[in-house]
């Protein structure tokens, strides 16, 4: 019986943290969602950067490796 219990209780449990975490967020202002905005900027940036090395070292590898065979 114990067992259907902790099973019913889960459900409850999880709204119950849910609504304590939304209750708990607030909206940024404009400063924060700035600096947001700058850091995912970054990220994009970054993340660009490497893909396009890394797309530039293996165009060169990738044809000697194809065109050596």
């Amino acid at each position: 019986m114990s067992e259907i219990q902790e099973f019913l209780e889960l459900p409850k449990d999880f709204v119950k943290d849910g609504s304590q975490f939304l209750n708990r967020c607030t909206k940024p202002d404009q400063k924060e969602f700035i600096k947001i905005c700058q850091a995912v900027g970054v990220g994009f940036l970054v993340m660009g950067a490497v893909g396009y090395v890394v797309k530039l070292i293996h165009i060169p590898v990738n044809n000697i490796l194809v065109g050596a065979a």
